[in-house]
């Protein structure tokens, strides 16, 4: 009975143990169930996510596909068009390699014109220098017979004024020639009258005057001197001046001039005419007559 006892003890704690053991290695197995279960599911999610992201991919794909194709077929059209620019632009590029030819051609013709030009013009420099230095030449020539000629033309003044100052005829030879061109140039008018060596009668007075001239608004009363004095100027200002006014009538209404012509003047004698305000008429340096203190005078 006892051995019985013991055999049922020890079989109750194999069984016990058993069952622990048993019960150990369900746990364990079902916590490895649970866990596998868990990692299936997640694996699914994975799978599910995967097989979204390859539907999009595969649909991206799709669309590349597409616009490649399509982008091929612009291509192709582009790579035709291309081929058929390209080809035109050979063709235009060996009509212009043939223009370019000719022009090439015309250039040489051109460049060989261009340098006999350049020979002509050297050619026409080097006589030009011969003939600018020649007329440099005759310049210089020219200057001196200029120059002589002035001396001569003085000289030839000078001696002429002394023969018609000996033989009285200043006025004739000298003085009235020179009478338009020196009164037009500086009193800027045109004379419609000029007289010489003209003899007034007037209720029984008589007077002589060298030299008158006419504008439209002027008079101009030339007093001729060989020798120009004081006494001459006085007698011309305060005397011959109203009698011409007296002889004159007809000239009332115009301006009267003042002049005192003369050969020369010494530089007292014409500082004397130019404070009386009468203009001087005389050689200028025995060049030719003029009005030489024109500057000076305001009548």
């Amino acid at each position: 009975m006892e051995k019985i006892e013991e055999r049922m003890n020890k079989l109750e704690t194999a069984f016990e143990e058993f069952t622990r053991i048993v019960g150990l290695e369900f746990n364990k197995v079902y916590n490895l169930f649970m866990l596998s279960h868990m990692e299936n599911e997640r694996i699914s999610n994975d799978v599910n996510k995967l097989k979204e992201q390859v539907s999009t991919v595969s649909e991206l794909l799709k669309s590349f596909i597409d616009e490649s194709m399509q982008w091929r077929k612009e291509d192709r059209d582009k790579f035709n068009r291309f081929v058929d620019e390209m080809h035109d632009f050979k063709n235009e590029m060996k009509e212009f390699k043939d223009e370019m030819k000719e022009f090439k051609d015309e250039m040489i013709t051109f460049k060989l014109k261009v340098d006999n030009f350049i020979d002509g013009v050297m050619v026409f420099q080097s006589e030009m220098k011969e003939f600018k230095d020649e007329m440099k030449e005759f310049k210089d020539e020219m200057k001196e017979f200029k120059e002589e000629m002035k001396q001569d033309r003085r000289k030839m003044n000078k001696q002429w004024g002394e023969l018609s100052n000996k033989m009285g005829t200043v006025v004739e030879d000298i003085i009235y020639p020179a009478t338009r061109p020196v009164l037009e140039k500086y009193f800027k008018c045109e004379l419609i009258t000029t007289m010489m060596n003209i003899t007034r009668k007037k209720a029984g007075k008589r007077d002589e005057f060298d030299v008158i001239a006419v504008s439209k608004d002027k008079v101009f009363l030339i007093e001729v001197k060989t020798t120009m004095r004081r006494q001459y100027v006085d007698d011309f200002k305060k005397n011959k001046l109203a009698r011409f006014r007296f002889f004159f009538e007809e000239y009332s209404d115009k301006k009267l001039v003042p002049v005192l012509a003369s050969l020369r003047y010494e530089d007292n004698m014409l500082r004397y005419v130019t404070k009386q305000k009468i203009y001087a008429m005389a050689y200028r340096e025995w060049d030719y007559m003029d009005i030489i203190n024109f500057d000076e005078v305001t009548v």
